[in-house]
């Protein structure tokens, strides 16, 4: 049954593209969902379920934080050019 299936870090990495210490980190951070099943010390499980609608934390730019991205300034070589 897939209802009865659970994933560890591996199959939870490959899933979010991320690596096992990116997970584990994740985790005690509390940016990951909590585990579906603690049964196993150091070994947490979740439901593929459990990701389907989770957005994970931190992915991209965040302009809330920052404004607009500053210009970019020409290279001094892109203007030696243009000059000619």
């Amino acid at each position: 049954m897939a209802d009865d299936q659970l994933w560890g870090y591996p199959e939870v990495t490959a899933h979010l593209g991320i690596s096992i210490r990116a997970a584990r980190s994740r985790k005690s951070r509390g940016t990951l969902p909590a585990p579906d099943d603690t049964n196993v010390p150091d070994r947490p499980r979740w439901r593929p379920t459990t990701f389907q609608n989770w957005k994970p934390v931190g992915r991209g730019f965040r302009s809330d934080l920052y404004g607009e991205p500053a210009p970019v300034a020409p290279s001094a070589s892109a203007e030696r050019g243009a000059l000619g």
